[in-house]
């Protein structure tokens, strides 16, 4: 099972570099107003994110996996909501960057 976890994370690792570098040339012609000042950010955050819940999942799997479908429902559920915490406090606690963020977020 470790060589799943260690494949799963180096994959998401050079899909998450992709995605930055393509987002750092993006903003060479792109306008900055389309880009809100803390994206950087958001890939470390996903990605640590989505690397923790898989090996929460995973693990559940090899324990007892009659209790995988909960498990995975209540991660699914607690990872929803730190989402939109985070959201919301950036969201109002940085009114002028708003419409910016909230787009980045989601793409």
């Amino acid at each position: 099972m470790k060589d799943y976890i260690n494949k799963f994370i180096f994959q998401l690792f050079v899909f998450s570099v992709a995605l930055g570098l393509i987002t750092y040339c993006l903003t060479f012609f792109l306008s900055k107003n389309y880009f809100s000042p803390v994206l950087p950010f958001l890939f470390p955050f996903f990605f640590s994110a989505t690397v923790i819940v898989y090996n929460y999942i995973v693990k559940s799997v090899e324990n007892k996996f009659s209790r995988f479908v909960n498990r995975f429902m209540l991660t699914t559920f607690l990872k929803l909501m730190v989402y939109m915490a985070v959201l919301l406090t950036y969201v109002f606690t940085h009114k002028e960057d708003a419409v910016t963020f909230i787009l980045s977020f989601f793409l």
